[in-house]
């Protein structure tokens, strides 16, 4: 299914087997009782979420589905000699139903879930896995694709069409279309198990997250927070019928954002202890069957389809290529970030003990539910600051219009102008048109930016319509946020929500960019382990002078942010980097030993979290103070589209270092760079070798080294 998902979470329905599209296609009938069943009226064939129903996705996955089928009996049937028109072209057409339906329904069930979206997810989720293989393990389809891939030299195609055939063929062999009946037969019942065991693991992380909010008896343990997120923190509690409580909600990492702030260090760690239990406690919601069940049956998979680990079979078609390219990486890359945690950790011990002794009171172990909070004291005296001096300057509407959006009118020219003629599926989403330099469209982009309890966890852009000049389809992107809604008054960003507006709307810019052909190749449809590149080079432009000026300007008097504090922020860029890479590290080598292994390695669920511990202490980052980001029971990316590519992130940021490095050394914020990126890499979605467009762009291989300097571990730092 198409109506890709990018950024920093799983995916919502993972890469599509068989390409499926919005184009026209013969065989779709309309039922004017049903939005999916037609193309949406809305510009830009935009979702009608005002007349969409719970109601109306079974029958739209029900006809979706069986049209589809018939779609491909059409032309499995075709008495014809296979042609790229006939087969290739003709399953880039099929499924418009199908793709419609599936598009909306998986983005509201991440955006706004409830009981009925659960129920259809865990009903569907097994038959959409049966229908990709339906048409992937079909033996007529893919002997017609294979005749034409082996011919496809001579059929007089541009090179998008001849890598269109291969990518066809690639995803119908990996999906298992070489196997015996027999092993066709396993590999259905293994991926419809998937299927329900993914369903219901992101839907136990989602329930955990909300079951596992901590109630706070009175204000003075909320000491240290805002009168803002104390407010907050009363309204969700009196939301829960807890009124006169208060009420601090769960983000999916293990970290939680308050803990920086609150003085209260028992409330700290608990609030800590709550966050690194959920999942494994023991209760409904506990994922580590669903784990072991689930790597049992990756490892199983890929044993089935030629591969000695689920991460050989993943990395194979990534550009990785191989576990060893990747455990080289990380096992270089963890030492000296390490080293720089427990470097800055005798800081924070130091502080510690410096401030126990001046209250006449006996020193503690720093803990990981101190290192936030006494992070930004060893911040505020190494820079004379602390992030909530940033906060006045950051607000989020401001740092939208007159920062990401700046940056990018800067850069490619791009303007946008707020619409509230269309509908929405929550009041608080923003939608923008987007137009080209020369004032034609380019897109329609939403931006939802707020936490719910009906909402997953982390920050993610996924495509509601994908551009393609087969179908003559205009992109439709949105991005989504977990920023903490204040219950009145401006809502304030810290730095990271910022960095991270910047990031998602990277990937914003590959799908609404995206100018090729196909829908297959559209957008932000490139390996996992590059598809994080050019969000991160966006990065860039959240701390660039000009950008920065633009934007960061006190949410009551406009002043701007003073350029001795925005010389701190940039001075301090390398600051807790230690933190950083080996909190990531820690999780990026844990879903790497977990898909390392064979079927008969893997832990049953009582050995899960043991099996956790003894992978971080062999990898070298069970740094105690410093736990992995996501631990394994709520680590929703490897259970989902990033299973075995949680390492994506780092690798895609040497080829951002690169970038930034060329970018900074050709003028930095010119209209030419951008033009430059945009038609070399950023318009080509995947309709080329992704470390080629790199090339396209830079002209040079990839280097670490400045990878290496940005995060502080060329040398040891103080």
């Amino acid at each position: 299914m198409s109506g890709s998902v990018a950024g920093c979470t799983d995916t919502a329905s993972g890469k599509k087997e068989s390409a499926t599209s919005q184009a026209q296609s013969p065989a779709v009938a309309t039922d004017s009782s049903n939005p999916f069943f037609a193309e949406s009226p809305l510009p830009l064939h935009y979702p009608q979420f005002d007349k969409i129903k719970d109601s109306d996705f079974a029958p739209g996955f029900d006809r979706g589905m069986a049209d589809q089928l018939k779609e491909v009996a059409a032309i499995v049937d075709n008495v014809e000699a296979p042609t790229f028109d006939n087969t290739i072209l003709a399953l880039e057409k099929s499924g418009q139903i199908l793709n419609r339906t599936s598009t909306v329904f998986f983005s509201l069930v991440g955006v706004d879930t409830n009981d009925a979206r659960k129920a259809i997810q865990a009903e569907y989720a097994p038959k959409l896995a049966a229908h990709r293989d339906a048409i992937a393990l079909n033996p007529k389809l893919f002997e017609r694709i294979q005749t034409l891939y082996d011919t496809r030299d001579s059929l007089g195609l541009d090179a998008e069409g001849v890598r269109l055939i291969e990518r066809y063929h690639t995803d119908f062999v990996r999906a298992g279309a070489k196997l015996s009946e027999a092993d066709k037969a396993r590999l259905k019942t293994i991926n419809g198990e998937q299927a329900r065991l993914g369903t219901q693991f992101s839907q136990n992380v989602l329930a955990e997250v909300n079951d596992s909010a901590v109630v706070v008896d009175t204000k003075e343990e909320l000491a240290g927070l805002s009168d803002e997120q104390i407010a907050a923190a009363a309204a969700a509690a009196k939301e829960k019928g807890l009124d006169g409580k208060y009420v601090i909600a769960l983000l999916n990492t293990t970290g939680q954002p308050p803990e920086a702030q609150l003085q209260n260090r028992a409330l700290r760690e608990r609030l800590h202890k709550t966050s690194v239990a959920r999942g494994s406690r023991g209760n409904k919601y506990d994922n580590t069957a669903i784990v072991s069940q689930m790597l049992k049956l990756r490892a199983e998979k890929a044993k089935m389809l030629g591969y000695p680990t689920y991460a050989a079979y993943v990395l194979a078609d990534e550009t990785a290529k191989t576990p060893e390219a990747v455990n080289a990486m990380l096992t270089q890359l963890a030492p000296p970030a390490v080293a720089n945690a427990k470097r800055e950790g005798a800081a924070l011990q130091a502080m510690i003990d410096k401030e126990q002794a001046a209250k006449g009171e006996p020193t503690f172990q720093l803990e990981p539910w101190d290192w936030a909070y006494y992070t930004e004291k060893v911040r505020a005296e190494k820079y004379n600051f602390d992030e909530s001096q940033l906060k006045p300057y950051l607000e989020m509407k401001n740092v939208l219009e007159n920062g990401v959006f700046y940056a990018a009118g800067q850069l490619y020219g791009l303007s946008f102008k707020q619409r509230t003629d269309l509908p929405v599926y929550n009041p608080d989403v923003l939608v923008y048109d987007v137009f080209n330099a020369d004032g034609s469209q380019l897109a329609i982009f939403l931006a939802d930016m707020y936490a719910r309890p009906s909402k997953r966890g982390g920050a993610w852009m996924n495509s509601y319509v994908d551009q393609s000049a087969l179908t003559g389809n205009l992109p439709i992107v949105a991005n989504h946020l977990n920023i903490t809604k204040p219950a009145s008054g401006p809502t304030l960003l810290t730095w990271d929500e910022v960095t991270t507006a910047f990031h998602e709307f990277g990937h914003a810019l590959h799908g609404m960019f995206s100018n090729v052909e196909y829908p297959y190749f559209s957008g932000t449809s490139v390996p996992r382990d590059f598809v994080e590149f050019p969000s991160q080079v966006n990065e860039m432009w959240s701390d660039w002078p000009s950008v920065l000026a633009n934007y960061a300007k006190h949410y009551q008097t406009g002043e701007p942010m003073p350029k001795a504090l925005l010389d701190k922020v940039l001075a301090s860029s390398k600051f807790n980097q230690g933190f950083a890479t080996t909190e990531y590290l820690g999780a990026a080598m844990l879903d790497q030993s977990w898909h390392q292994l064979g079927a008969d390695q893997i832990p049953a669920a009582d050995g899960v979290m043991a099996f956790e511990a003894a992978a971080l202490k062999a990898n070298g980052t069970d740094y105690t103070a410093v736990p992995p980001r996501y631990r394994t029971p709520y680590f929703s990316h490897i259970m989902g589209g990033y299973a075995a590519g949680y390492y994506a992130y780092i690798w895609s940021e040497v080829l951002d270092a690169n970038t930034v490095e060329w970018i900074k050394t050709h003028g930095g914020l010119t209209r030419a760079n951008g033009d430059r990126f945009r038609q070399t890499l950023l318009s080509q979605g995947g309709s080329k070798d992704a470390l080629q467009l790199f090339h396209d762009f830079t002209g040079q291989e990839p280097k670490i080294q400045p990878l290496l300097e940005r995060r502080g571990l060329d040398v040891a730092n103080d």
